[in-house]
C-alpha cells in the first residue's frame, strides 16, 4: 500500500512537472474544461439562488397557504381556451369555504379591475393626491379575514374591520411604495387618496415587502398595493366578477383542508363527479416544486450545453496526451527497459490526464464562484455544495475517460521500438 501510495505521488510530481515545462500548452488545452466547469458552476448558483428566493418569497405568504382561482394558480403561463372560458370563483365561494371545511382556519377573496394575469404592462387604476399621481399601483378589495392570515405586517396604523367592509366605508391600507410616492413629505396615516374622483381615507400602511418572484412594476407587487374593504370596491367596480381566493389551513391540516376544499367548490360550481376539476386549487409548496421543476429543466437544457465546452477539452486533453506520447517515446522506451509494468505507464500518463482536467477544473471552480459572487450585486445567487464537487469530479473523470487511449497506448509501445525512436 506504501509503494502504490509512493508511484501515485512520484506520478503526480512528474504531471505536474510536465505541465510546467509545457505552460501554453497546457493551459490551451484545458480551456475547454475550465470553461464548462465554470459555465456549471454560475448555472447552479444562479439557479440554486432563484429557488431559494422564489421559496423564500411564497412561504411569506404562508406554509399553510392554500390558492384557489378558475384556472392552476401559479406559474401557468399560457392557460388554455378552456381554463379561460370558465366562470369565476366569486365572494361567496370565499365565504362557503371558511363556513364549510373545518379544516380551513381563514378564506379571504381578492377582486381588483387590474389584470393580475396580464404582466407589468397591465393597465391599472390612477391613484391621486393632488397633483401626484400613481399610475402603477394595484387597486384590489379583500376581507379583514386576509390580515388576520399573519402574512402581512402592518407599519403604520390598523388594518380596516369587519365592519367597515359591510358599511362600504371608504377606508384603504396602502402598501410602502404608494405612501412613499404619494406622501413623500408627510405620514400617510389619516390622509386620503383618490381612485376614480372617489375620497378614501388612509387607516394603515403596510410594512415593506422584500420583492423578487415580482418585478417593480408587476401587479402583485404588494408594495404598490391600495387594499379596499371588498365590499367597497365592488360598489366601485360592480361590473368585475373575477375573484382569487386565498385561504389557510389548520396547522397539520393541509391534505384535509385541500379535499374539502374541492369538494365544496366542486358541488357549489355543479361538476359531475365523472368530470375534472373546473377551477385550480394549490398549495404554496406545490407552487414551489412547480417553479423547482422549471428551473430544473433550464438548469439541465444549460448544462447539456455547457457540457459541449467539456467534450472540446476532453478531444484536447486526448489530442495533447497522443502528442506527449509520441514526444516521449525514448522516455517510455527507458522505463520499459528498467522493468515498468504496462499498469504502471497506464497509471502515469491517467493521472498525467487526470491532472492537466483537474486543474481547469479548480480553474473554472474558481471563476465562477467569482462571477456568481458579481451576480449577488443584482440577483440572488448560491452555490450549493455539491457544485464545486461535482465540477471538480467531471472534469478529473474526463482527464481519465480521454487519457485512456492514449495510456493504453504508451504502455503497448515495444521496448525495443521505443528505444530506437529519435
Amino acid at each position: 500500500m506504501k509503494l502504490f501510495r509512493s508511484d501515485v505521488y512520484e506520478n503526480l510530481l512528474m504531471a505536474l512537472d510536465t505541465l510546467w515545462q509545457h505552460k501554453l500548452r497546457s493551459f490551451l488545452t484545458i480551456l475547454g474544461v475550465v470553461v464548462g466547469t465554470m459555465t456549471v458552476i454560475v448555472i447552479a448558483a444562479f439557479v440554486a439562488g432563484i429557488d431559494a428566493r422564489v421559496s423564500k418569497e411564497i412561504e411569506s405568504f404562508g406554509t399553510n397557504s392554500v390558492y384557489a382561482y378558475r384556472f392552476d394558480p401559479g406559474f401557468n403561463f399560457n392557460p388554455t381556451a378552456e381554463e379561460r372560458m370558465r366562470k369565476p370563483l366569486s365572494y361567496e365561494d370565499a365565504l362557503a369555504l371558511q363556513a364549510e371545511c373545518p379544516s380551513v382556519t381563514y378564506a379571504a377573496p381578492f377582486m381588483s379591475p387590474v389584470d393580475f394575469t396580464g404582466g407589468p404592462f397591465t393597465e391599472r387604476v390612477n391613484v391621486r393626491r393632488r397633483e401626484i399621481e400613481m399610475t402603477n399601483a394595484t387597486v384590489q378589495g379583500t376581507l379583514p379575514t386576509y390580515f388576520r392570515m399573519g402574512v402581512t405586517t402592518i407599519a403604520e396604523g390598523r388594518y380596516f374591520t369587519d365592519e367597515e367592509n359591510a358599511r362600504r366605508a371608504d377606508v384603504a391600507v396602502i402598501g410602502r411604495d404608494v405612501a412613499n410616492t404619494l406622501f413623500p413629505y408627510t405620514g400617510a396615516l389619516e390622509q386620503e387618496l383618490m381612485i376614480d374622483g372617489r375620497y378614501y381615507r388612509i387607516v394603515g400602511v403596510l410594512a415593506e415587502r422584500e420583492i423578487f418572484l415580482v418585478g417593480a412594476e408587476d401587479p402583485n407587487n404588494e408594495n404598490k398595493a391600495v387594499y379596499l374593504p371588498y365590499l367597497t370596491l365592488q360598489r366601485l367596480y360592480p361590473d368585475v366578477e373575477d375573484n382569487f381566493i386565498m385561504a389557510q389551513a389548520e396547522p397539520g391540516k393541509m391534505n384535509q383542508a385541500l379535499e374539502e376544499m374541492r369538494e365544496v367548490l366542486r358541488r357549489r360550481r355543479r361538476v359531475p363527479s365523472d368530470k375534472p376539476d373546473n377551477f385550480g386549487v394549490q398549495t404554496s409548496d406545490q407552487i414551489i416544486q412547480q417553479f423547482g421543476a422549471i428551473t430544473g429543466g433550464v438548469f439541465a437544457l444549460m448544462v447539456a450545453i455547457s457540457s459541449v465546452g467539456l467534450l472540446i477539452g476532453g478531444i484536447g486533453v486526448m489530442n495533447i496526451m497522443l502528442v506527449s506520447v509520441t514526444e516521449r517515446t525514448r522516455e517510455i522506451g527507458i522505463r520499459k527497459a528498467i522493468g515498468a509494468r504496462r499498469r504502471d505507464i497506464v497509471t502515469q500518463f491517467l493521472i498525467e490526464a487526470a491532472t492537466l482536467t483537474g486543474l481547469g477544473g479548480v480553474i473554472g471552480i474558481v471563476l465562477g464562484s467569482l462571477i456568481a459572487l458579481l451576480i449577488r450585486t443584482v440577483m440572488p445567487t448560491y452555490i450549493p455544495v455539491w457544485a464545486p464537487v461535482v465540477g471538480f469530479a467531471v472534469s478529473v473523470a474526463l482527464g481519465v475517460g480521454f487519457g485512456l487511449w492514449p495510456a493504453w497506448k504508451a504502455a503497448r509501445l515495444n521496448p525495443i521500438e521505443a528505444l530506437r525512436y529519435e
